[in-house]
């Protein structure tokens, strides 16, 4: 089976690591690319075709402001992942309890293990 091309949806946009890092600074705020391409230690090029890729799925909007073009995040674009991550919180909620149970039992045994010590 063909993959799907990396514009396809914010899914496969983000799957790329420097596509993430991109969307992780551009969550602090607003930045012209020379900006972006300083803060990842990519060429400009590279820089370049990854905001267009974002820009496509439109994880990332653009405006002129002079001579610069400032890129921002359009978080909008992301609630997809949001909501299909947020489809196995349940499943996160259970297992940390389950932990919080275990490290309390822990915690007991520990108390025990000094009161013994002690006596």
């Amino acid at each position: 089976m063909a993959r799907a091309a990396t514009t396809a949806d914010a899914f496969n946009a983000v799957a790329e690591p420097r596509r993430r890092e991109i969307l992780d600074a551009l969550a602090q705020g607003e930045r012209p690319v020379n900006d972006l391409v300083e803060l990842l230690g990519l060429a400009q090029p590279h820089v370049s075709r990854h905001l267009r890729v974002l820009r496509e799925v439109g994880a990332v909007d653009v405006r002129d402001e002079g001579r610069q073009r400032l890129y921002r995040l359009n978080p909008q674009a992301l609630k997809p992942i949001h909501d299909w991550v947020a489809s196995y919180q349940h499943l996160w909620e259970e297992r940390f309890e389950l932990l919080e149970d275990v490290l309390e039992d822990l915690k007991g045994e520990d108390l025990k293990d000094q009161e013994s010590n002690e006596n």
